[in-house]
């Protein structure tokens, strides 16, 4: 407080713990005694912090800034479940700042209590079944390009209930979806991944190298030598959280044989498993080749899997570790507005959450021209927003745009039911 602080937001690991109204007085009248600063307190979201029952948010929440039991967990989907509906997490969700610069929460407008109406029934997976009749779990879709790019933790963890296995889809590339899946969801949701697979294609790979769209239809193995590096590092980077890789080919009817061989060989060189998946065309049957082998790196190869950064470090620690070691960065620069924005966070109380990195799907580099694996290039970060309820900090970086990218003709204006009641236009 001495060296320049003006605020501060204590964490809960206290004796006891401020899990009532009882408890969380014994720290306000410390404060108020002793404080020479503004100290506002977290309270706990479950009872003596230990994860079992959930603790009296209702008499805290006036007191408190927010809830956490602040690095333990909470792995118990129907207490964070109960908590929501309770309303009380839902309260402390930033919408947005005053003119003072404080947080103006969903309880200040009033709003909780229709949020947690529209949470009711939106919280629970949705079941849906394939064209081949295997059931399938969607719920929620956020793209990982600005966002995380991953499913529910509660839709991963009811499929870990009913399946020996549970396949889960991270978006776009490895630097976007797998970096957040793995350092934002796996980290809030204590989720130990044991094999990741790589989708490819090698129309995306002679892409990254300098091939126009016009001419990917034509074997090239010249560009494909040239882009592959795109791969290599999509490789290493998932490598790096100590999990075991399969890549595999999503094939088109124009690949050829000489190019799936190289790509074949590629990935076995550097201790990747390959498999070729042929699903569009035969469904089912042309993913068995893939199946066997997430089947033997199960049996076979041990994950130990690990997230990229530890919570403990800084926002702008953080933001640089991702830059330079997902994206092979030189460094980080901040504009001056992104560098208060970060100073603003941390002294919230929000430093210890991970970074969701916005930036676009088309290259590892903020610059979407920039394709391959390129070099020597800054990450640029030029604004800064916390998701409090959501439980991570955003860093915007280069130009991207938080609207997602639609088609300029949506998939929808193609679709209609025929006489028979059959739906068209879906393929």
């Amino acid at each position: 407080a001495k060296g320049g602080y003006g605020w501060v937001c204590t964490m809960p690991n206290l004796n006891p713990v401020p899990d009532s109204a009882e408890h969380l007085k014994e720290q306000l009248d410390i404060i108020g005694k002793d404080a020479i600063i503004n100290v506002i307190p977290y309270g706990a979201i479950t009872v003596g912090e230990d994860g079992k029952e959930i603790a009296h948010l209702e008499t805290m929440a006036p007191d408190v800034v927010a809830f956490s039991d602040d690095g333990v967990g909470l792995n118990d989907e129907d207490l964070m479940r109960e908590a929501m509906v309770r309303a009380k997490k839902l309260g402390k969700i930033i919408v947005a700042y005053n003119f003072k610069g404080e947080p103006v929460t969903a309880d200040d407008l009033q709003a909780t209590g229709a949020m947690t109406a529209l949470l009711k029934d939106a919280i629970k997976p949705n079941l849906i079944q394939t064209l081949e009749h295997t059931p399938a779990l969607v719920h929620g879709g956020p793209f990982a390009n600005i966002a995380h790019g991953c499913n529910s933790v509660k839709a991963t963890k009811m499929a870990l209930k009913l399946a020996d296995i549970t396949i889960t889809e991270a978006g776009f590339g490895a630097d976007l979806g797998a970096e957040k899946f793995f350092d934002i969801k796996c980290r809030k949701a204590g989720l130990k991944p044991d094999a990741v697979v790589i989708v490819a294609t090698v129309r995306a790979l002679k892409y990254n190298g300098g091939v126009a769209k016009a001419d990917l239809a034509n074997e090239n193995l010249e560009a494909l030598e040239k882009g592959i590096v795109n791969l290599e590092k999509h490789m290493e980077n998932v490598q790096k959280f100590g999990v075991p890789v399969i890549v595999t080919l999503n094939s088109f009817m124009t690949d050829t044989e000489a190019e799936n061989e190289f790509i074949r060989k590629f990935c076995e060189e550097r201790n990747c498993e390959f498999a070729l998946s042929e699903v569009w065309e035969k469904g089912g049957e042309g993913g068995i080749a893939l199946a066997q082998k997430v089947l033997d790196t199960l049996e076979n190869k041990q994950s130990n899997f690990h997230p990229l950064y530890e919570d403990e470090l800084s926002l702008k620690e953080k933001i640089e570790k991702i830059s330079t070691e997902i994206y092979g960065a030189r460094g980080v620069i901040y504009e001056p507005a992104a560098q208060k924005q970060l100073a603003k966070i941390e002294s919230l109380g929000f430093g210890n959450l991970p970074v969701c990195m916005a930036k676009n799907q088309y290259s590892l580099s903020d610059d979407a021209k920039k394709l391959g694996r390129p070099t020597d290039f800054d990450i640029h970060i030029r604004e800064v927003y916390v998701n409090a309820g959501a439980g991570f900090v955003v860093a915007l970086t280069g130009a991207v745009m938080t609207m997602p990218g639609l088609p300029k003709v949506p998939a929808a204006n193609g679709i209609d039911v025929d006489e028979n009641g059959k739906i068209t236009g879906l393929f």
